[in-house]
């Protein structure tokens, strides 16, 4: 094992043990599993929507809540990270021994990502084995593996843009304005927010489909639509053009690597400005 990974799996110790004390795993996993219960006790009905029923119905319900909920999840976990550990006093403790900045910030960071990946994948696995066992139901296993890789991808862009936030954002209340305002984009910027918005100041229809394609939450939203309706208008005005102009392959393609490019792009700007700024 190499001096960074040593250094890397060390703090990863460390923050894993904080997450821990926490109780934020415990947090994500609560959360998981209240909203995965109340879908399956709704949606394991008989009724259809739009001739698609049964666990399938029950794993898109919850992906629909999920592309709301995740980012926000991931922001809350990781906005206030190093802005924190600044101001207790941890990095001036912490870099006293021989650790990197390196390794600290992608310690830090693949630990807060795990802890709300892992949960959100064993849950979905879980409800997928549920209903199959308990109620008799066929899982569509193409659409749950789609989903897990696009909650991923979409847990990745927040993660990356939560962390940007808590390194360049100091002040801890600041950051957390920041980060609700993060949030509040990504969730007002999907059709309805962009239809409403072309409505008022009569935008070209080709900005509005152009700005929905760079949120990574209506990216993700409309990978997740495709798989399960390509052709059809719960998509939405902007799913529904895109999925004629790029098909559902193309889609999926843009709901996964464009949330993993944001993430990846900001923190690595973040990794880059945490290294060359001080540590008070």
């Amino acid at each position: 094992m190499t001096s960074l990974a040593r250094e890397v799996a060390s703090v990863a110790r460390l923050d894993l043990a904080e997450v821990l004390r926490s109780r934020w795993m415990v947090f994500c996993g609560a959360v998981y599993a209240l909203l995965a219960g109340a879908f399956v006790l709704v949606g394991l009905r008989e009724s259809s929507l739009l001739g698609f029923s049964g666990m399938g119905r029950v794993l898109l319900s919850f992906c629909h809540a999920l592309v709301l909920l995740l980012p926000l999840l991931a922001l809350t976990a990781t906005g206030q990270v190093v802005n924190r550990a600044r101001e207790d006093g941890t990095l001036e403790l912490l870099f006293s021994l021989p650790v990197r900045r390196g390794a600290f910030f992608i310690a830090v960071s693949a630990v807060r990502y795990a802890a709300l990946v892992v949960p959100l994948v064993v849950l979905m696995l879980g409800m997928a084995v549920l209903g199959r066992l308990a109620f008799g139901q066929e899982v569509p296993w193409g659409f749950l593996l789609r989903a897990v890789a696009v909650s991923a991808a979409l847990l990745l862009a927040f993660v990356g843009l939560g962390i940007a936030v808590s390194t360049l954002v100091r002040s801890q209340a600041r950051a957390m304005i920041w980060l609700l305002t993060l949030w509040a984009l990504g969730v007002a910027l999907i059709d309805f927010g962009l239809v409403g918005l072309m409505l008022q100041w009569r935008l070209d229809p080709r900005t509005v489909f152009l700005l929905a394609a760079l949120n990574p939450v209506q990216a993700a939203r409309m990978a997740l639509l495709s798989g399960v309706t390509p052709d059809l208008a719960v998509l939405g005005p902007v799913g529904f053009f895109l999925a004629h102009r790029l098909g559902g392959a193309g889609l999926f393609a843009v709901g996964t690597l464009w949330p993993v490019a944001v993430g990846l792009g900001a923190w690595a700007h973040a990794l880059r400005r945490f290294q060359r700024s001080d540590l008070v």
